[in-house]
């Protein structure tokens, strides 16, 4: 079982802060999208366009299903993890960090960044509509809830481990 699982929206820093928490806590990191790339030998962007969303949201809950089982560490989720119920009622037992940030600061950090598939059109409209039907997912599963607003990854980290009450290694 994971130490730790870091959920929230893409850009709020999941990868800098799991790999943070990770050397803090001495355990490993893992991140579900980086399973999946290696997995399939292709970006995440490339399973959207190539086979589509729903082809990608079961491959992800395979990913998120076998990290939860396997994985001891600090384990990240791909933004919309959550989505999946049988993934929300498997996170059930874990320590869950929901790092939240709102749309000023995604477009600080990512700059809505097109190269995200689900944000290629509009993306300071998509990114709020994603958060709309997906927030309530994330404090669902939230064990804690750390904003990352104007937060350095140092910060956050500390604040995630204070949340959770976890001592250092």
């Amino acid at each position: 079982m994971p130490a730790l699982v870091l959920v929230g929206p893409m850009g709020v820093g999941k990868s800098t802060v799991g790999q943070l928490l990770a050397e803090r806590l001495g355990v490993a990191y893992r991140d579900t999208d980086e399973d999946i790339v290696a997995a399939e030998g292709r970006t995440i962007a490339e399973i959207f366009v190539d086979e589509g969303e729903p082809v990608f949201r079961a491959i992800e809950k395979r990913a998120v299903h076998s990290a939860l089982a396997e994985h001891e560490g600090v384990l990240a989720l791909g933004g919309g993890a959550v989505l999946d119920a049988d993934t929300r009622a498997l996170l059930a037992g874990h320590r869950v960090v929901y790092l939240s940030m709102d749309v000023e600061e995604a477009v600080k950090r990512t700059g809505l960044n097109v190269a995200r598939p689900l944000l290629a059109v509009n993306p300071r409209k998509q990114w709020r509509e994603l958060m709309e039907a997906r927030r309530h997912l994330y404090e669902e599963v939230a064990t804690a809830v750390v904003a990352t607003d104007g937060r350095t990854p140092e910060e956050v980290t500390q604040a995630a481990l204070d949340a959770l009450e976890l001592k250092e290694a």
